[in-house]
């Protein structure tokens, strides 16, 4: 890793963790007063200078439950590369819920991660917690990917 993107990994976890608190708000994109999971990545990397900000159309909060586009999948793979190796400090991990992955969190140190959630709000969680690892219909792990901002970089 270089100088630069180890200082770029330490701002991008300081400021997801500066969102610590703020209220779940499907769309939402303001801190301390509403974000989404999908949002709160955006408006950190947005701050960071790591992407543009991020025009989003309207998404329905069950798109993922009806649709099989990957939607947001696809906003993450404008600015990110999907990695095989163990998610490092400022990554994007991606679960899938319902037909899609929908659900993102930013690592702060793996298996560490802050994200939004519903009723909850932006916390700290550990991303390998059994209520994002299991699927609910049949038991199995549910599916998770890690990307990455620096890989996607020249």
């Amino acid at each position: 890793m270089t100088e630069l993107e180890v200082k770029q990994r330490r701002a991008v976890v300081a400021e997801a963790r500066s969102w610590l608190g703020t209220p779940y708000h499907h769309m939402g994109r303001v801190k301390g007063a509403g974000v989404d999971c999908a949002m709160l990545p955006a408006e950190v990397y947005a701050a960071c200078g790591m992407i543009p900000r991020q025009e989003v159309s309207f998404y329905p909060m069950d798109w993922n439950m009806h649709r099989g586009g990957e939607r947001y999948l696809a906003q993450v793979l404008e600015h990110a590369v999907e990695v095989e190796e163990a998610p490092q400090p400022g990554d994007l991990v991606l679960w899938r819920y319902g037909r899609c992955l929908a659900h993102g969190a930013i690592v702060l140190e793996w298996p560490r991660i802050i994200h939004a959630v519903v009723r909850l709000g932006v916390v700290l969680d550990d991303g390998l917690s059994p209520s994002l690892m299991r699927e609910r219909r049949d038991g199995r792990p549910r599916e998770r990917h890690v990307y990455s901002l620096w890989r996607a970089r020249p």
